[in-house]
């Protein structure tokens, strides 16, 4: 599983502007941050909102593009072997108590689904080029809640969260 942040505009949470973008029918002359993605062809599997509703855009046995150029355990064409996971929010920022529970029986779901062994950031599998979830992201409650093992996640993950 590779977890994400976005919101659309940044920083605005509650509209529909992420779905409208992983279904093709985001307006790009709507808001001015949209002419500076305009074209991007991005999907994910999941989206969180911050108020825990879950949103699926791709089938987990179908690829989706959410990762990029990018690179995990020594294995490259992350989108080849993940399931995305899209969170409301900023990388950096924190994330909202029902988000969690969601991802929390999301994870559960797909642990008990699929072979999933690492669970990691889209920092984690494009580090210097991407920077979600960033700090914010309490990975030490995912851990608890998903009871899976420290090496499951990336290392920066088995340090206490800064916020």
């Amino acid at each position: 599983m590779v977890l994400h942040s976005i919101s659309l505009p940044p920083g605005e949470y509650g509209g529909d502007a992420v779905q409208r973008l992983f279904t093709n029918q985001l307006d790009w002359d709507e808001h001015p941050y949209y002419k500076s993605i305009e074209g991007l062809q991005v999907s994910s599997h999941f989206f969180v909102q911050r108020t825990g509703e879950l949103w699926q855009f791709v089938s987990c046995d179908d690829r989706a593009w959410h990762a990029g150029v990018s690179s995990y355990r020594g294995r490259t064409n992350c989108n080849d072997d993940s399931i995305g996971i899209e969170l409301e929010g900023l990388e950096g920022q924190t994330f909202a108590g029902p988000q969690y529970e969601t991802l929390a029986s999301l994870g559960a779901a797909l642990l008990q689904r699929y072979p999933i062994r690492h669970v990691a950031g889209h920092e984690d599998v494009a580090p210097g080029r991407k920077f979600d979830p960033g700090a914010g992201f309490d990975w030490a409650r995912l851990q608890r809640e998903l009871g899976c093992q420290p090496g499951c996640l990336p290392p920066h993950a088995r340090r206490p969260n800064p916020l």
